[in-house]
């Protein structure tokens, strides 16, 4: 499973996997309770390959931002809650991405962001880093 199957479907909660298209939209399949449903396309999807973070630098791409969280927290859960107060979820992102741009990097997408993760390593994803990455180290 990469992120380029995994979409973030405005006003429902959770993650889906990119299951086929059909001639108005797309079949999905939940990863909180594993049910298939279609979406059109009119919905607004989010392929979460295409979703970036903002840093002072740039952007990093979501993939090496989860990469970073798993490598923190050794392949378990994030030790905050995704529901923690705006100081503690800004604490904990700036142990994961020293350079994000608290500017343009809101709470509630730091929320999305841990919440997101948690859904991932719990059906089992696999965080590499991007090739972008690898070809910077």
């Amino acid at each position: 499973m990469t992120l380029d199957k995994i979409l973030a479907i405005s006003k429902k909660p959770g993650l889906f996997k990119l299951i086929s298209p059909t001639k108005n939209g797309y079949i999905v399949e939940s990863l909180l309770d594993h049910k298939r449903t279609v979406v059109k396309v009119d919905k607004s999807l989010s392929l979460l390959s295409d979703v970036s973070v903002y840093t002072l630098d740039g952007e990093v791409p979501l993939q090496d931002v989860f990469y970073k969280i798993f490598d923190k927290e050794n392949g378990q859960n994030t030790s905050v809650n995704p529901k923690a107060s705006k100081d503690d979820l800004e604490a904990y992102f700036f142990s994961v991405l020293s350079n994000f741009d608290e500017d343009r990097v809101y709470p509630s997408d730091i929320k999305k962001i841990i919440s997101w993760y948690n859904v991932l390593l719990k059906n089992e994803f696999d965080f590499q880093p991007s090739k972008q990455d690898d070809l910077n180290s």
